[in-house]
């Protein structure tokens, strides 16, 4: 089991930064990658960041490229998603995501509560 709590999320206006923290627990935290999704009502959750283990290794969607980026610190437990230039679009409940390897080929997701994200104009 893996425990993921969000916090950092708020009302900001367009162009301002926002920075997400996620604090994990229940597994080895260094064990698995890390990432973050957001959501809008009567959409798919969307991909926007990825983490690997080590934290050497990230991506994003080209829609944040440029303006979020994730990062971890291991000794923490906790994973970070600092966001620039906020826009409008950017406006959603934010929630973090742990992917762990369960065998060969397998992973199993567990998500955080979410954090909501306002993005006035």
């Amino acid at each position: 089991q893996v425990q993921l709590v969000e916090s950092g999320g708020g009302l900001v206006q367009a162009g301002g930064s926002l920075r997400l923290s996620c604090a994990a627990s229940g597994r080895t935290f260094s064990n698995y990658d890390m990432g973050w999704f957001r959501q809008t009502p009567g959409k798919e959750r969307e991909f926007v960041a990825v983490i690997s283990r080590s934290g050497a290794s990230t991506s994003n969607p080209d829609s944040v490229k440029g303006r979020f980026t994730i990062s971890r610190d291991n000794a923490k437990n906790t994973v970070y998603l600092q966001m620039n230039s906020l826009k409008p679009e950017d406006t959603a409940v934010y929630y973090c995501n742990a992917r762990v390897a369960t065998g060969p080929g397998a992973s199993y997701d567990y998500w955080g509560q979410g954090t909501q994200v306002t993005v006035s104009s």
